[in-house]
């Protein structure tokens, strides 16, 4: 079986290169018919063979490259249009640094209307792969028929994300943990293609796991925040005994140097190129209703040192007369027609590049918090203060894989997962994913009514999550 999945996988793989190479041989056209000509109007010499060779690799490494960042390539893992949105995304950055390359070859800049209309025709065939794929894919590779296992609390809102991917999951039966570990080994064996072990006692999900991981049952597990401390431990041993060691966290002063360094000279760069931006936004809150432009908050960064973030002003200026702080809802009425714009197209944020160069943020890390809203948290979430390790950020983890209506506690575990992970590298890559989470709308939806906050109360499930870590954690 093990060698069927992975032979199955390999002309998943084959059919992405595939699609890459049909869209370089695009590019080589384009040049060939186009550019090359240009060359020779240049101190260069026109390209032949081997110069053909050496543009085809670099402009398939450079896609290969974006593709590959962007999720373009991950046929059955995404949905086919987020897919293809990777793809489109990962051709426009590819073309624009060749459009860049060859204006430098060519020792001036050149007509880009050719690339254009290529990027059009490689947009046709990322489509038509896209659409290949994923039918192959369902082919090669139905819905895995899951057993979902879980303790007391309520699943609804878990079993409607798995809902949602239809073609990757399908949940065939729902057990609890009350009905004993025995009862529930049967049922694992029973054919599933594999088993969720979702919020449940930590020693009986500690058993079941063993149990599948003996069986070569495939495991979803949903992690405890603990489970994610031990990401970041490190391995040590003491003479022949394994041990992990976990400590606070802090980076070192190289990463923290040379983060520092991608913040003064991206954020300065960000902040020549969106000044006309600015200066429209401003223009356009001051003539709606006369108020400030800018929005000034107090929020929390490392070590919840408190500082004013810069946002520019999307609600009525009466919209927290009352004094207390609360997020922004759907369809929130607080919220001007301007203010509505700049929101979705995240504009609003443009004025943190500011918080950015005077270091009270980075690029990339937890979103700052208001200090009545930490303390909110903190009532059901003593964690909460964890995410403080590190300097706030103007995107983070949490931003790229959840989104604005995310709830907070698991929010709180992207952004440990974040701090326990970090590299210079992790930080480049989710600054150009955020780049790609700019397009997306549903990723700056308001809290629903219904939605659990802090302050609709999560205390139980902290409090059980903690419990089951002090009581049979040994299994």
């Amino acid at each position: 079986m093990k060698r069927v999945e992975a032979a199955k996988r390999t002309i998943i793989l084959q059919m992405s290169l595939i699609g890459l190479a049909f869209q370089t041989v695009l590019y080589i056209y384009v040049w060939h018919r186009v550019y090359n000509d240009i060359m020779q109007s240049s101190m260069w010499r026109s390209f032949h063979r081997k110069g053909f060779w050496l543009l085809a690799a670099v402009y398939f490494l450079l896609l290969l490259f974006f593709t590959a960042t962007y999720g373009g390539l991950r046929i059955g893992y995404l949905k086919p249009m987020d897919v293809f949105f990777s793809q489109v995304i990962s051709l426009f950055f590819t073309n624009v640094v060749s459009y860049f390359q060859i204006s430098l070859l060519s020792l001036k800049l050149v007509t880009p209307y050719p690339l254009i209309l290529m990027m059009l025709g490689e947009i046709a065939v990322a489509g038509v792969w896209t659409f290949v794929s994923h039918r192959l894919y369902q082919q090669f590779f139905p819905p895995k028929q899951l057993l979902f296992i879980s303790g007391e609390r309520p699943i609804d809102d878990i079993l409607s994300k798995f809902e949602t991917r239809k073609d990757k999951y399908n949940i065939t039966k729902c057990i609890y943990e009350n009905e004993g570990q025995k009862s529930i080994e049967k049922d694992i064996v029973s054919g599933y293609d594999g088993v969720v072990l979702w919020d449940m006692n930590t020693a009986l999900r500690n058993k079941l796991l063993k149990f599948c991981y003996s069986k070569g049952v495939r495991v979803y597990i949903m992690p405890k925040i603990p489970d994610i401390m031990v990401q970041g431990a490190d391995q040590i041993h003491l003479f022949d005994t394994p041990i992990l060691l976990v400590r606070d966290y802090a980076m070192t002063v190289e990463q923290r140097l040379v983060k520092r360094i991608i913040d003064l000279v991206c954020a300065f760069i960000l902040v020549i190129f969106t000044s006309p931006f600015m200066i429209v936004t401003s223009i356009a809150i001051k003539l709606y209703d006369g108020g400030p432009v800018l929005y000034k908050q107090v929020r929390c960064t490392r070590d919840m040192r408190e500082f004013k973030i810069l946002k520019f002003r999307s609600m009525r200026i009466d919209a927290e007369k009352d004094g207390v702080a609360r997020l922004a809802s759907k369809n929130d009425s607080r919220i001007t027609p301007v203010g509505r714009f700049i929101r979705k197209t995240r504009i609003d944020e443009l004025p943190q590049l500011f918080n950015i160069l005077a270091g009270d943020m980075s690029f990339i890390g937890p979103r700052p918090e208001r200090p009545e809203i930490i303390r909110q948290y903190q009532e059901d979430m003593p964690e909460f203060t964890f995410r403080t390790k590190v300097k706030s950020g103007l995107a983070g983890y949490a931003q790229v894989y959840g989104k604005y209506n995310t709830t907070p506690y698991d929010k709180l575990k992207l952004d440990l997962f974040y701090i326990e992970n970090y590299s210079v590298w992790l930080d480049l890559k989710l600054m150009l994913l955020t780049l790609k989470v700019l397009f997306q709308s549903d990723s700056t939806e308001g809290v629903d009514t219904n939605q659990t906050t802090a302050m609709r109360g999560i205390a139980n499930q902290i409090r059980d999550e903690e419990n089951d870590y002090t009581t049979g954690n040994r299994q």
